[in-house]
């Protein structure tokens, strides 16, 4: 015969409850973070057709609050894309065209003489703003591009032994170019591993082209940033990046990424293979990833989507292999399938 006055039970039972209650309770609420995302992408398309992967991208890359480098040819939205995703967010927004006689204090600032106090002054230069678009990064040299390596990484600069730090958020979205080599510098592998995300742009296919003719036939705009709204505040953006760290990742979706990076160094088709950064920003992409999709945990398919934007930038294709036409994204996609995904 059952006892039901057993009071173990019911405290059992109390105690079950509570622990459902607090798993509950811990979910983080992403619908705010979401809602604010997907009114971001309604303003940008406002303007732009299609490159939906590569809007999605710079969403996750502000989210992770990491810097992105975004390659393609001339004309397919890459400046225009940077500027309205800025003008979306109320932060400072800051333009820099790199040119091969640019020296790094047009970039960082220089120290000016007043002669009302005899004092040399600092003057900052327009890397001291929240959004940074650098266009065509690789037209500048070697001196000018590592006057960026103090700034993108650690989000400081130091100028006559004095430390300037940068306001948050900070956001650097570079472009480049792949076709063009007369008059550009490449980027070194060190600064390339600055870049959180690399994001090949494409050209759109045939129903979005007409899609780009008939906005602009019908478009009466000189300029196109014109009736974009601000939607997200510079606070609530530091508030989803620290929603993001949140994130739950299972510790067998941690191995995995793990995997991934020990592959790339083990393959006989990379020179050179992932260092541990890159599994930092792996596993900082796949958290915005599933931010992006509204979950606060973590799956393969978040993984494998950032794979490709984090790692192609960050791997050297052996050269026998690049010869033989061989890419960076197929080999990371042969990785990616060699490995058993978690369950």
């Amino acid at each position: 015969m059952e006892n039901f006055d057993n009071p173990n039970i019911e405290n059992q039972s109390a105690i079950n409850l509570n622990k459902q209650e607090e798993q509950f309770q811990s979910r983080i609420d992403m619908i705010e973070l979401r809602a604010s995302l997907e009114k971001v992408k309604s303003e940008i398309g406002k303007v732009i057709v299609g490159q939906e992967k590569m809007i999605e991208h710079l969403l996750a890359a502000l989210l992770s609050n990491g810097h992105v480098l975004i390659e393609g040819v001339p004309g397919v939205a890459k400046t225009i894309t940077a500027k309205l995703l800025a003008k979306t967010i109320d932060v400072g927004f800051s333009r820099i065209q790199f040119t091969p006689d640019l020296m790094p204090s047009d970039i960082l600032g220089t120290s000016v003489f007043n002669v009302k106090n005899s004092e040399f002054e600092f003057k900052k230069g327009p890397i001291f703003s929240n959004f940074i678009l650098i266009d065509e990064i690789n037209r500048s040299p070697a001196k000018t591009q590592s006057a960026l390596f103090e700034v993108m990484e650690e989000r400081q600069i130091t100028m006559d032994g004095t430390r300037y730090a940068m306001d948050e958020p900070f956001l650097v979205i570079a472009t480049q170019n792949p076709i063009e080599h007369e008059g550009t510098y490449r980027l070194p592998e060190a600064q390339l591993d600055r870049f959180l995300f690399k994001i090949n742009v494409g050209y759109p296919n045939l129903e979005q082209e007409i899609a780009i003719i008939k906005n602009q036939h019908e478009s009466k705009k000189e300029d196109k940033t014109e009736g974009i709204n601000r939607v997200i505040s510079a606070e609530q953006l530091k508030n989803y990046q620290h929603l993001v760290k949140q994130i739950i990742v299972e510790a067998q979706l941690m191995e995995y990424i793990a995997k991934i990076i020990i592959n790339t160094r083990e393959n006989q088709f990379l020179y050179l293979g992932a260092s541990p950064r890159a599994s930092l920003a792996l596993l900082t992409a796949s958290k915005a990833f599933a931010a992006l999709r509204g979950r606060d945990f973590v799956t393969p398919e978040d993984i494998k989507e950032a794979s490709y934007a984090v790692l192609r930038h960050r791997v050297i294709v052996s050269p026998e292999r690049e010869m033989e036409g061989l890419s960076a994204d197929e080999i990371i996609r042969q990785i990616l399938e060699g490995i058993e995904i978690p369950r």
